[in-house]
């Protein structure tokens, strides 16, 4: 539903009876000033972002290429002899 021209009318003698016709250039003044501080603080943020990686097409970071998973001996894993890594035989003699 878009707002048609007597719901602008009403609201407009709804704002000139509450803030009366002095306030209004003011109010005005201070909503134009902050509306171009939001643009201006709006376009310096995308300039940050594309400055910082203007390639990025996805927001999941790269993995560091040449990295290798070493795999690393469990207590569950066990050697050529039955043992687990690390375990020491109880009788030197078996």
């Amino acid at each position: 539903m878009r707002p048609q021209l007597w719901h602008i009318i009403v609201l407009l003698v709804v704002v000139l009876l509450i803030f009366g016709a002095s306030k209004l250039p003011d109010i005005t003044r201070n909503v134009g000033k902050s509306m171009k501080i939001f643009k201006q603080e709006v376009r310096e943020l995308r300039d940050d972002v594309d400055a910082v990686d203007p390639n990025s097409t996805t927001d999941a970071p790269a993995a560091p290429q040449g990295s290798q998973t070493q795999s690393v001996p469990t207590s569950t894993q066990q050697g050529s002899s039955g043992t687990a890594p690390g375990d020491t035989p109880g009788d030197p003699n078996r």
